[in-house]
């Protein structure tokens, strides 16, 4: 026997009396045509006053009209008992502070210890069923705010408003230097790397980018800087790129590292060495790089719509303990 997820419901307004269902599916309950056709070939993906009609058929004034959605899990990933932070959750979304270290989705090479084996077990253990839906993305390596979507209209709404750029997803970052402006818009086109695909670079050829900053504290020394960034495009590794494209590279992060790194490698293997104010920069860098085992990233807060009702939600995160700490370091005039 078929089981659905609970109905989204909606009751016509006099407004609307004589609609054609299709409309009212598409225009008022924002169904997809994927989803609309998806729908279409379930048993009770379409009921109107609580029957299963053809979407040809107009609707009269106070008529209901549902949608249902047949359960799913996710049987390829496995369950397993791992910790994480919820910050909420309904029928609809899972909203989790991730953590530093964790990747979101088993992919190859790493089919476990991921996010989603334990949210996978958590559902398990009580009883629920549900496919494994982020909607977006976070690395690795960076900590903070991510959604799940329980269901594909929630994933649809949701990853609409993203395109839509109605989403409000900002990041706080401890950067190397500190940027020449106090606020500014950086717009540069990401792609691969040619010589390295696993990395990015700002690039003319590349996919249009764009990441908004404001520097929130500069620290001793102007050795580092705290930056708040608000993404408007969702480009692989956008923040760590764009901010090194401007001179500042964040603490910690091993693939995007500050340049003087590669200068003092070009000068060991021309058999020679930095200049002396640069290799107590580099010092200095190095220093700021060991205080944080990863790159000093985290998402702090996020903010959309709920895909039923469309009331406003805001998630926030406070820094996680390691960010706590280098900023603490920083603020000592660690670096400077």
């Amino acid at each position: 026997m078929t089981s659905y997820y609970s109905p989204i419901t909606y009751h016509v307004p006099p407004s609307e009396d004589g609609w054609v269902l299709k409309t009212i599916l598409q225009k008022r309950m924002d169904v997809s045509r994927k989803l609309l056709s998806r729908l279409k070939l379930t048993e009770q993906g379409i009921m109107l006053n609580g029957e299963r009609v053809y979407i040809s058929v107009r609707v009269n004034a106070g008529d209901t009209v549902e949608i249902r959605m047949e359960q799913e899990t996710s049987e390829d990933i496995l369950p397993q008992d791992i910790p994480f932070d919820i910050l909420y959750e309904d029928e609809h979304l899972l909203v989790v502070n991730k953590a530093a270290g964790m990747i979101v989705h088993p992919t190859h090479g790493h089919y476990t210890e991921t996010l989603a084996n334990g949210v996978v077990h958590y559902w398990a253990v009580r009883g629920e069923q549900f496919r494994f839906r982020p909607v977006h993305r976070l690395d690795q390596e960076t900590s903070g705010v991510l959604v799940i979507a329980k269901n594909p209209y929630s994933h649809q709404h949701i990853s609409e408003q993203m395109i839509a750029g109605t989403v409000d997803k900002r990041y706080a970052a401890f950067v190397h230097g500190v940027p020449a402006e106090p606020k500014g818009d950086i717009d540069g086109p990401i792609d691969r790397d040619p010589a390295e695909p696993h990395r990015r670079i700002v690039t003319p050829d590349g996919y249009p980018s764009l990441t908004r900053y404001e520097v929130k504290e500069v620290f001793p020394g102007r050795a580092a800087a705290r930056v708040e960034l608000k993404l408007e495009s969702g480009r692989t590794h956008q923040i760590r790129v764009h901010m090194g494209s401007i001179g500042c590279t964040l603490i910690g992060d091993g693939m995007y590292r500050h340049p003087l790194y590669s200068k003092a490698g070009q000068c060991l293997e021309a058999g020679g060495e930095l200049p002396p104010a640069e290799r107590e920069a580099l010092a200095r860098v190095a220093e700021l790089d060991a205080a944080i085992p990863r790159q000093a990233l985290h998402a702090v807060r996020l903010s959309f719509r709920h895909p039923i009702g469309l009331k406003e939600l805001v998630f926030e995160a406070p820094l996680p303990p390691d960010m706590a700490l280098l900023e603490e370091k920083l603020r000592r005039g660690a670096g400077a």
